[in-house]
């Protein structure tokens, strides 16, 4: 992947969007948002509205620099975020057991030079085996639930709990690569179109 000439600053301080964009090879800083993300929206509306407006938080405080923001939903009946509480990872755990759920990230990448904002949505099917009540407590015990969307980590334990899956693995984990590297090639395109170096 090709550096953007401008610098990128990504609005989020998740380590596992932070591990996705240095495996992509690219070079950031962080500048983390601090925005109210209570929203009402459906959950595909919900993450483009989030992650707009966390990237236009963030772009207030730069010039001539490329803003990444990006915000995930688990969703299975319900929006099921951050469980924080065992009690509440058991829950979601049961909930997510033996079913098809969808994870939903929004992107919105603003280049604050010359104001072009891109947005973009990927949504990922998965589907977990049935789990035991035992494997769920014992999941729980680990403490990797309690501060992920879902009550769970694909990148970590959780992964042996995924049997089907169909979309974008990186989305799951809370940045689509692919989506990711087209939109900075489309604002790379619009840049030289424009004549802004």
């Amino acid at each position: 992947m090709t550096q953007p000439s401008l610098p990128l600053i990504l609005a989020s301080s998740s380590p596992r969007r932070k591990e996705i964009l240095d495996r992509m090879g690219l070079t950031y800083r962080v500048d983390v948002s601090d925005v109210d993300e209570s929203c009402s929206e459906r959950p595909a509306e919900a993450v483009l509205e989030l992650s707009s407006r966390k990237a236009v938080a963030v772009a207030r405080r730069h010039q001539d620099a490329l803003v990444l923001a990006a915000d995930t939903l688990v969703y299975c009946e319900e929006v099921l975020g951050k469980p924080h509480t065992p009690e509440r990872a058991r829950e979601m755990l049961r909930k997510l057991s033996g079913n098809w759920h969808n994870v939903y990230t929004g992107l919105t990448l603003i280049n604050t030079k010359t104001g072009r904002i891109i947005r973009n949505m990927e949504r990922t099917r998965v589907h977990f085996v049935t789990l035991t009540d035992q494997e769920i407590d014992d999941y729980v015990a680990t403490g990797e639930p309690l501060d992920k969307a879902g009550a769970y980590a694909i990148q970590g334990r959780g992964e042996m709990f995924i049997d089907r899956m169909e979309g974008s693995y990186s989305n799951v984990v809370g940045l689509p690569m692919a989506m990711l590297r087209g939109m900075l090639i489309e604002m790379a395109g619009a840049m030289e179109r424009s004549g802004v170096n």
